[in-house]
């Protein structure tokens, strides 16, 4: 692979901190609005979200990473996006309290994750981008969502 080739992220925060997802995997992105609730879900799957007719899963990023319930802002919007599983395409949309921008990384420029111990769970993290302003974390999706969240993520739409 040619190390000065660039992939396209869309970068997006959570508070202070600053992530990116690829491009590819981003449908839309949506102003925020409550979700319908389902019954007996993780308390990190807010319920589900209308989106062109297609009842979509939606989760709060902030409670799967450990950080405080997202207190939704005029900022605050949903990442709808495909996310391709070992078995399949995960619809899925993500709870973000600002979106950035579409940037290009250079693949010379990404970080490997940081090995920090094992109290903090970071094999999640696909890589890290240096930035003037501090660090952007490249979220590797599949690996964020636990086989046991994909299937219970994928019974959602069925459970409404």
């Amino acid at each position: 692979m040619n190390a000065s080739a660039e992939a396209q992220y869309v970068t997006f925060s959570l508070g202070e901190e600053v992530f990116a997802v690829p491009v590819e995997v981003v449908r839309e992105i949506l102003d925020h609005e409550e979700a319908f609730r389902i019954p007996n879900g993780p308390d990190y799957l807010l319920g589900l979200r209308d989106v062109r007719g297609q009842g979509v899963p939606t989760i709060d990023l902030r409670l799967k990473l450990g950080l405080s319930r997202t207190v939704p802002t005029s900022h605050t919007r949903v990442l709808v996006m495909d996310i391709p599983m070992a078995d399949r395409l995960l619809t899925l949309g993500m709870v973000a309290d600002r979106v950035h921008e579409v940037t290009a990384f250079r693949h010379d420029h990404v970080e490997a994750a940081p090995d920090i111990g094992s109290r903090w769970r970071s094999d999640y993290i696909a890589g890290v981008v240096r930035r003037d302003q501090g660090f952007v974390v490249i979220i590797d999706l599949a690996k964020l969502l636990s086989h046991q969240d994909t299937n219970l993520l994928a019974e959602a739409p069925r459970a409404a």
